[in-house]
């Protein structure tokens, strides 16, 4: 009978904090920027610079640690990690091994239809390195210097997921946490949330886990998935051939669907780590925690009783609604304007999801006010469009954030109310139509809905369904 194998993947997610300056200096943290022009000689590592910690960087640690269900240690210090890589000019990265700012934590998951706990062993502050561009024109390796010094937060888990699933659930819930914090965008494609995969494999039943391997690289959710698969199915060839799953760092290329040995993998004695000498512990008082404590947003979980309570809105509604911050902003920015919670939840959960597939626009690239939405909701509600001219605007709206008010105006898409001028066209159409009036009264009275297209078509749109029908109605019963 062929073995049963299990999966075992802890992950260490590194996430750039939402500072505006570095961790040690007063570099900008912005994305982008011509390379090497946000910094200084203390991210450079000039010989001589000294660093000064950013209070805000020890904030958003610990409101992530506390939202994390992380024990904070309440004197914590950094260490010098040495290592010799181009991307890193002091040729030793500020991070946190014997004292770390938050650890035994847990975050709540729901994969394949049930509850787990994934354990959280602890988080620590680090600084980023700086970015290799590797130009294969010219076979060279340029340096940019931009990141070095960005905040980050490591977020290093317990052993505790058997599969993609429970992985994905794992970092969606990390992503929603820190993003309710206003910590970080996590915006993977901007390297802002960065995870790297260690997985080993086990016969099922075994207790002692396998040999482990790390995967880098990985810089989307789809492609972690993919990495998971394809490393879990490495492994098993391997073992299944009699061979050892040899402890290392893997790279992971997604267009190639492979992952290959960069590295044997280190233990903390390759990295000869000491005490920071030129920065002093840090040490997070009760009240400091209290204050930060109390400054915590309603996360997800919350929010979503409260729109089922509040606003009546159903239970999957609620869930897409909260599932992004930025969502969830929207639709209360909305309705606070407008009052009008199911009106605003079913423009989001229709046609702005429906926009978004069709033009791949992210949820956080959502460039339409609060403001222009609720015009658009009363706009409905009053009768002055109908339902297919709204829809028109707000592919306006979603796409170059029109005020729909002036652009109803300016197009002239206001609904004709002017019953004299609405009867005239609806006799017009009778008269040209004499075999769908005689169908409808001969009891087929589907019919009529031949005789309202026409109606709105000679009406260019302008005119409410419901009363054409109405109207249409009554003139063929006289």
């Amino acid at each position: 009978m062929a073995k049963q194998y299990e999966t075992v993947i802890g992950l260490e997610v590194h996430v750039e904090l939402a500072t505006k300056t570095k961790i040690f200096c007063g570099c900008s943290t912005a994305f982008g920027g011509a390379p090497n022009t946000h910094t200084c000689p203390v991210c450079t590592g000039m010989p001589g610079s000294l660093p000064v910690l950013n209070k805000k960087v020890v904030e958003y640690a610990t409101a992530v640690g506390l939202a994390t269900n992380c024990k904070i240690t309440q004197v914590c210090k950094f260490d010098r990690k040495n290592y010799f890589y181009p991307d890193n000019p002091q040729n030793y990265q500020i991070s946190q091994l014997y004292l770390p700012i938050a650890r035994d934590g847990y975050v709540e998951i729901e994969a394949g239809g049930h509850q787990k706990k994934i354990r959280i062993h602890e988080m620590h502050m680090e600084e980023d390195a700086g970015k290799l561009v590797h130009d294969e024109w010219d076979d060279t390796s340029l340096v940019d210097y931009n990141r070095s010094g960005v905040p980050l937060i490591e977020i290093v888990s317990e052993p505790d997921m058997r599969s993609a699933d429970e992985v994905m659930a794992y970092l969606e819930k990390l992503r929603l946490i820190i993003q309710y914090l206003g910590a970080s965008d996590c915006k993977l494609q901007e390297g802002s949330m960065r995870a790297d995969v260690n997985l080993s494999i086990r016969e099922v039943g075994a207790e002692e886990f396998g040999t482990r391997t790390e995967m880098k690289n990985l810089n989307s959710f789809k492609a972690i998935a993919r990495a998971i698969d394809g490393e879990r199915a490495r492994q098993i060839e391997l073992l299944e051939e009699g061979k050892e799953v040899i402890q290392e760092t893997r790279r992971w290329d997604d267009n190639k669907e492979y992952s290959y040995a960069m590295r044997s993998k280190e233990d903390a004695q390759d990295y000869r780590y000491f005490p920071e000498p030129d920065l002093v512990p840090i040490v997070i008082s009760d009240e400091w925690i209290a204050k930060i404590r109390t400054a915590q947003p309603e996360f997800q979980t919350e929010k979503m009783e409260r729109y089922k309570k509040e606003f009546e809105i159903p239970e999957y509604d609620a869930g897409i609604l909260t599932g992004s911050k930025k969502m969830a902003d929207l639709f209360e920015a909305t309705t606070a304007i407008c009052g009008k919670p199911k009106k605003v939840s079913n423009w989001l959960m229709g046609e702005t999801l429906r926009l978004m597939k069709e033009q791949g626009v992210e949820v956080d690239d959502l460039k339409f006010s609060p403001e222009n939405l609720a015009k658009l909701v009363n706009l409905v509600d009053s009768g002055d469009i109908n339902s297919s001219v709204a829809k028109e605007v707000f592919e306006k709206i979603f796409t170059k954030n029109i005020d729909p008010d002036k652009y109803v105006e300016e197009q002239g898409l206001k609904t004709v109310n002017d019953d004299g001028a609405l009867k005239a066209v609806i006799e017009e159409i009778i008269a040209k139509n004499p075999k769908a009036v005689a169908e409808y009264k001969g009891g087929k009275e589907k019919a009529i809905g031949a005789l309202v297209g026409q109606t709105m078509k000679a009406m260019q749109g302008k005119a409410n369904p419901a009363k054409v029908n109405e109207m249409l109605k009554e003139m063929l019963k006289a």
